[in-house]
Order: structure tokens, then sequence, then C-alpha cells
């Protein structure tokens, strides 16, 4: 990954944490990793336990950020999430897959978009 990618991708994590803090959600991890791959954001909102994607694009050329969490990806997010799981024993607590959108245009204000229950656990 290009320094530059990797650059818009941390300030976009950073970003859409403030974003969600703002919303409710109680940041509990970043960049949680295993051998699997890894999960942006771990959170809180209210009870729920949410594993959430960060998408940042630049522009829309190449389709929405969000059309970037493809299935194959959703997999790998849903396997290191029931490794968090289970290394914390909280199989018990409600759990869902969310993810934040980031548009950062030059010289606008980023939009951002928290998409709940974005998708379902992929076994």
């Amino acid at each position: 990954m290009s320094p530059n990618r990797r650059n818009l991708g941390a300030s976009g994590e950073d970003i859409a944490a403030n974003h969600l803090c703002k919303n409710g959600y109680n940041v509990l991890k970043r960049n949680f990793r295993n051998r699997s791959g890894e999960i942006d954001i771990i959170a809180r909102d209210g009870d729920v336990l949410t594993f959430i994607e960060v998408k940042t694009r630049r522009s829309e050329k190449h389709g929405s950020p969000a059309a970037a969490v493809t299935y194959r990806k959703q997999q790998q997010i849903s396997k290191v999430a029931l490794y968090y799981l289970a290394l914390h024993n909280l199989f018990d607590h409600d759990a869902r897959f969310d993810v934040v959108s980031i548009l950062l245009r030059k010289n606008q204000v980023p939009d951002i978009e928290i998409i709940k229950n974005a998708f379902e656990l992929i076994s």
C-alpha cells in the first residue's frame, strides 16, 4: 500500500472515531489485528458491540467508499470478530457490523455516513 493510501486510511479512521464518539459510540479498540486480518474500530453503541470497517475515498470515481467492503472483506472481518469475541468471552453479547463511509473531497467538509448493520456474520 502506498504511503498516500495509508495516510488517507489513517486520516479516515481518525475522522470516523471522532464522529462515532459524537454519535454516542464508545470506542474500545482501534486496529485490532490477528492472522486473519484487521478490524478498524471496535466500539459499543449502547449495549451492542460493533465491529466497524472504515472506508475513505477522495472521490466516487470508483464507486462509493462503502461499496469497497466486498464479500471477501466481510468474510475477513467476520473471522477477526469471531476471534475477538472468543478472546474476550463475549459470545453472549449482541454484536453487529457497521461501516463508516467517508468522502474527503478537496476543500470540502468530509461527507461521513454510518451504515449500521451493514452486513451479517459470514462464517
